[in-house]
């Protein structure tokens, strides 16, 4: 399955990079599992998308939960809670 990734704000900047198109394996099928699977790429991913860090995610452009299937094609964008004042 291919996917177009989007990272924002602090989570760009500690990535160094907005954007990347990648193929996943098979077993790769919720947000949750996408999460597991860039952790795995060492830091700074590791450190960056921890699970203990609080993340919003969004599925083509419409927010998701972890539980939430991918689906070929899909852009999925992170980024950290957004605080207003």
């Amino acid at each position: 399955m291919k996917l177009e990734l989007r990272f924002f704000a602090s989570l760009r900047e500690s990535l160094g990079i907005s954007q990347e198109r990648i193929t996943i394996p098979v077993t790769v099928k919720t947000i949750a599992d996408l999460r597991a699977h860039l952790i795995e790429r060492g830091n700074p991913w590791s450190e960056v998308l921890a699970n203990g860090k609080v993340l919003r995610c969004a599925l083509n452009q419409h927010m998701v939960d972890a539980n939430t299937a991918l689906q070929d094609g899909a852009e999925v964008a992170f980024f950290p809670p957004v605080t207003g004042g």
